[in-house]
């Protein structure tokens, strides 16, 4: 076991249901914390009911959210949640009528009406992810007779965990408004210099996030990765398979077949495939000269044209694809790939100039169906290409 990639993977771990991993890795913990206090900044949490190490990204990014959720209401009724398990002990008993009559008196954004079939569907996905993250546990009954009407009945158990979930902050939040306000706010909560700031946030872009970009010529945190390459790629080295690859203008934490440190891309599925095979063609762009990269190696393009890019995909290659993919319409099927492709961070959308802007990660990524690849073949391996 290799307790960096656990705490790295999973959410937390609570005792109650993992109780010899949560052991084992209380027993490596030694071996790790140091290295994510002084290299990271990261605070790992142990008492008598879980482990978590506290993942706080330098910048949030698209994929960060909680994928399962697809609306804002979700993340209100999360919040109310956790308010209301707030008040309650461990092993402590609820019903769902309960918890429902207080996010409708608690929730002030908008009326809440149990009748409606949609608000009872959103509070069930997020049951869901309550119930899968261990907040609390199901003791008789289904959200099923909740789904068929608004006097559906289930009995709870709080486990006591949900006082976790969120991040504890020193200071006063209550003015902050926008997700920009809460990046680095726990740098300001302490002492830390100016070099060790710059080195966390340098170790988490890394850790996290698909890509480092330098943002200009005065970027000091590109130029720590570039001057001390050796020294980080020695510490990560330490604690899990990985390559750091440093270009001109990005650089990338690349992890080996051995290791296993959260999500990952590519993954064994249609979707990264049509990603792969889109990264193919905007590079193929390149080559015959229809996109061209501008100094920082990006590339604009307008909104329909990089759409036009992934329906050209799916016709090109749609054989080699799930049936649910060669089925989907060329512009859901775009839309698709391209919600997927923002939130890996292949590009970001300016919708008010309609227009996209191409990383360099996607010519570092691309995938290639072999020579011998049959129209109409539904096998087939990914090539990938180190550009």
């Amino acid at each position: 076991m290799n307790v960096m990639e656990v705490l790295l993977s999973k959410r937390w771990i609570v005792k109650a249901k993992e109780k010899e991993l949560y052991y084992r890795v209380k027993d490596e913990l030694p071996s790790v914390k140091k290295f994510f206090s002084e290299k990271l900044g990261y605070q790992v949490i142990v008492n008598p009911y879980l482990i978590k190490l506290e993942k706080i990204p330098t910048v949030a990014q698209p994929w960060m959210g909680i994928q399962d959720f697809t609306e804002p209401i979700h993340y209100e009724f999360l919040c109310l949640i956790l308010a209301f398990l707030e008040d309650k002990e461990m092993e402590e008993q609820f019903v769902l009528s309960q918890l429902t009559e207080f996010i409708k008196l608690n929730h002030k954004e908008e009326a809440i009406d149990w009748t409606s079939y949609s608000y009872r569907r959103n509070l069930i996905k997020v049951l869901k992810f309550c119930i899968q993250n261990q907040l609390f546990l199901v003791d008789d009954g289904t959200e099923d007779s909740f789904r068929e009407r608004e006097d559906g009945e289930v009995l709870y158990e709080n486990t006591g965990v949900s006082r976790y979930f969120m991040r504890n902050f020193a200071t006063d939040i209550s003015q902050l408004k926008s997700i920009e306000d809460y990046e680095g706010i726990e740098w300001t909560e302490g002492n830390e210099e100016r070099g060790v700031i710059r080195r966390q946030k340098v170790y988490r872009n890394l850790l996290l996030s698909p890509a480092v970009y330098k943002s200009g010529e005065s970027d000091e945190e590109f130029a720590y990765i570039k001057n001390y390459r050796n020294l980080i790629m020695d510490d990560f080295n330490r604690y899990f398979d990985c390559e750091l690859q440093v270009h001109r203008t990005s650089a990338y934490l690349t992890v080996g077949e051995n290791a296993s440190i959260g999500k990952e891309f590519p993954e064994a599925n249609t979707v990264s495939d049509a990603i792969l095979l889109t990264n193919q063609l905007i590079n193929q762009e390149i080559q015959e000269g229809r996109l061209t990269p501008e100094e920082d190696e990006r590339i604009r393009i307008s909104i329909s044209s990089f759409q036009s890019i992934l329906e050209q995909c799916k016709r090109q290659f749609g054989n080699g694809f799930l049936k649910k993919y060669r089925e989907m319409e060329s512009r859901e099927f775009a839309s698709l790939i391209m919600n997927k492709m923002e939130q890996y961070g292949f590009f970001s959308v300016n919708k008010q100039e309609e227009e996209v802007k191409i990383y360099p990660i996607a010519g570092k990524l691309i995938g290639r169906y072999p020579k011998d690849y049959q129209d109409g073949g539904q096998e087939h391996e990914q090539q990938m290409a180190d550009e």
